[in-house]
């Protein structure tokens, strides 16, 4: 191996311990206790190197955002796969995104500002667009030749505002709610916005 390839795979090794120690903190002290000092003592590291990595920490959760979309889109991808009928797609792809957020907690507050500071995802975070269209497919299915543009985009956004919110309660409101409540929400929400759909 050359001084050059060398060189490179201690870069990209520097780079992996930088996020899976940023990880750890996350994962054990929660997203408002990681800093570029933080992590730079627990690597032994300077900031300066860090920051010849990383930018900024918003960097960093930019680079956990979009892993988070990657898992996401695929779980609601497989969960649409088993299903043929739009409507069962819509619900099997609601479960999973569900599920997703209760047992990926950190990767989703990242994904969407749950109590940490605002990044700017739209611009960086083309994953989400690919999570997006993929959340679309059966609703303009089920739409059929009412799917406009407009009344697709809303659609969209009525699922997607369906899901997050009830995700945002119970994740701010763990003790007052029981599971099974929040499940049978759910699927009530989803069952009535599918019944919404049909022409």
């Amino acid at each position: 191996m050359g001084i050059t390839e060398r060189r490179l795979r201690q870069r990209d090794e520097v780079r992996s311990s930088i996020l899976a120690t940023a990880w750890r903190i996350v994962t054990e002290e929660g997203w408002q206790s990681l800093s570029i000092r933080k992590i730079a003592d627990a690597i032994e590291y300077s900031v300066p190197v860090i920051y010849d990595h990383f930018a900024s920490k918003e960097d960093i959760l930019l680079e956990f955002a979009r892993d988070g979309f990657r898992l996401l889109t695929k779980k609601m991808e497989q969960a649409r796969n088993k299903h043929t009928l739009p409507a069962d797609q819509i619900k099997a792809m609601a479960d999973a995104y569900w599920n997703f957020a209760f047992r990926n907690k950190e990767y989703y507050q990242v994904m969407f500002d749950l109590g940490i500071p605002c990044i700017e995802q739209e611009k960086c975070l083309p994953e989400k667009g690919g999570f997006r269209e993929l959340m679309m497919q059966p609703i303009i299915a089920l739409l059929g030749n009412n799917a406009t543009e407009n009344a697709a985009c809303l659609k969209g956004h009525t699922f997607w505002s369906i899901l997050h919110g009830l995700i945002a309660i119970k994740m701010m409101r763990t003790s007052d709610i029981c599971e099974q409540l929040n499940k049978m929400v759910l699927d009530d929400a989803i069952d009535g916005f599918i019944k919404n759909l049909a022409p």
